[in-house]
Parts: C-alpha cells; sequence; structure tokens
C-alpha cells in the first residue's frame, strides 16, 4: 500500500507545482505524520523533494525532475508512449489513465505519430462482451465453456482454460488448453458463441508465451494452387497475399503461387467471382466450376 501511495504522491507532484502536508493526507486519508514520513522515504530513495515553511510553503519536486530519467532513454520513452497509444485502441481496453500517467512522468505530450485500432468497421456489441468475459475469466484463472464454428463446418461445445488472447494476421484469437482434447488450442473469438464462465477456477500456469502458429498449422492439409486474379480484384489480392508469392502482369492481372487451406479453400475462392480463374491444379479448377454450376442453379 505504501508503494503504490508514494508513486502516487510524485505523480501528483508533478501535476501540482507545490502541495501541503494536509492535503495529502485529507487525499490518503492518514496523519500528516504519515505524509512526512512518506516525504522522508522518497527523498532516501533519491526523489529531489524538499519543504517550505510558513505561508504559501508546501511540498514540491525539484523544477524538470523526470521520475525515469536514468532508467530510460528518450528514445525508450517515445517508444512506451508509442506502443500505449496503439494499445488504446485494443477493443475494450483501458491504456489511457495510464497513457496520461506516463506522459506526466516522462514530461512528454502524447506520442502521435501512428494510430492503431483493431476494433471492427461494425459496431457489435457481442464481440465487446466477449472479449470482456474471457480477459476476466484469463485474469482470475476460471475455465470458460463455449460453442464453437470450426472452419470444417462442425459445431462442438468446448471446455477450455482460457490462458491468452492473442492478435494474429486480421482476427483475435484465444489460446488455451481444452478440456475436451486435453491440448492446447487457438480458437477464433469471432466463432465463440454462446460463451459463459464455469466457476471453475483452474492451476494451470499463465502462458508466458504462446508456440507460433502458421497457417499450415491451424489448417493442416494445404493444398497448392497457381491462380490469375483480374485487376479488379488486386486491392484484396494485396491485402490478403505476401509480394513474394505475386507476378503483376503487363494487361493488369496477377499470378499468384500460393499454399491455400483445404478445409475452405473453395468457399474463400468462390469470394472473388469471376475474377479469379484457377490454372493450377486442373481437379481444384474442375471442383470449383462445379461449385459455381451449383450456386447458380441454387440460386435460380
Amino acid at each position: 500500500m505504501q508503494i503504490s501511495r508514494l508513486f502516487e504522491i510524485v505523480y501528483l507532484l508533478m501535476h501540482r507545482e507545490q502541495l501541503t502536508a494536509k492535503e495529502l493526507a485529507v487525499r490518503f486519508e492518514i496523519s500528516q505524520r504519515t505524509v512526512y514520513r512518506d516525504i522522508e522515504a522518497l527523498c532516501q530513495a533519491g526523489i529531489p523533494i524538499y519543504t517550505t515553511k510558513g505561508k504559501g510553503g508546501g511540498i514540491r519536486l525539484s523544477e524538470g525532475f523526470v521520475l525515469n530519467k536514468s532508467v530510460l532513454s528518450e528514445a525508450e520513452q517515445a517508444e512506451i508512449l508509442s506502443a500505449l497509444q496503439g494499445l488504446q485502441n485494443v477493443p475494450y481496453g483501458a491504456a489511457q489513465p495510464l497513457l496520461d500517467k506516463l506522459s506526466a512522468l516522462f514530461h512528454k505530450a502524447n506520442a502521435d505519430w501512428i494510430e492503431v485500432d483493431f476494433t471492427n468497421w461494425s459496431d457489435r456489441t457481442e464481440d465487446q462482451e466477449r472479449f470482456l468475459q474471457l480477459k476476466h475469466a484469463i485474469l482470475n484463472r476460471q475455465t470458460v465453456c463455449f460453442d464453437y464454428f470450426s472452419g470444417k463446418g462442425e459445431t462442438t461445445r468446448r471446455q477450455v482454460e482460457p490462458l491468452k488472447i492473442i492478435f494474429k494476421g486480421q482476427a483475435w484469437y484465444l489460446f488455451g488448453f481444452c478440456l475436451d482434447k486435453q491440448d492446447t488450442r487457438f480458437f477464433k473469438l469471432s466463432r465463440i458463441h454462446n460463451l459463459s464462465l464455469t466457476g471453475a477456477v483452474f492451476e494451470r500456469p499463465p502462458a508466458a508465451s504462446v508456440p507460433s502458429f502458421s497457417r499450415a498449422e491451424y489448417h493442416p492439409v494445404p493444398v497448392e494452387v497457381t491462380l490469375q486474379f483480374e485487376g479488379a480484384a488486386a486491392f484484396r489480392v494485396c491485402d490478403e497475399f505476401s509480394r513474394n508469392d505475386l507476378v503483376f502482369q503487363p494487361d493488369g492481372s496477377i499470378i499468384a503461387h500460393l499454399s491455400l487451406p483445404q478445409d475452405w479453400l473453395y468457399a474463400y475462392l468462390m469470394t472473388f467471382g469471376e475474377h479469379v480463374e484457377v490454372l493450377h491444379p486442373l481437379s481444384v479448377r474442375e471442383t470449383l466450376r462445379q461449385k459455381h454450376h451449383a450456386a447458380a442453379e441454387k440460386n435460380s
């Protein structure tokens, strides 16, 4: 408790030119004697605080003092503020109070050279509720239960010990220990429904680090394909694939050599409509043609 109070005293003094012992005593609900003991402890720790007596006197910091000047360089301070500015745009986070405090401690205005926003274009309140529930479950080490829609079209009920929320690519994932599979798993947050906390507390240690997972690991059956996209689909191709996999043609079309997951290969290719042609393999080309034909029949 005292360490937290000492930090806040320094923070207050950096915001205010001067405070009295009485003002600090009222704020922290302690005696003025305790205030002076705190000030003495801060002085012994090397914080340049001094007091003046009489009318207009009080407690103040030495002018120009920066709390962590000896700990962090100017560049490191700027990096921390930039990172926090991005973090405040994580959905449903609360980094702004910390950003304000550190800005005061560093004697810097908020870094404003970059803005990162992880929120969706759509305003979906269920996403917010799901994110906050999982955050609570992870911090309190509570098992969760939910329905999960897999990429194979299966719906299963899962019980999971949640360990960490991860952002990778363009989506949020839950990393946790699945009690049904008795192994760690990644779950895409948008595919989690009917989420609830079971009330059971688990003992598994928090995830200090998370094993990296590639598309090949998450979708274990890749298919090698060569595609030709019309120029009208260039914006999506550039958004969704590495430039190393693309060959731009003089007519504006794009040849792509890709490894795509089999479980959603055809559904994904169909989203490009008439703007994509399968060059190889011919079996994928024929299956895609049949699926387009079946879709046209269903909607005729």
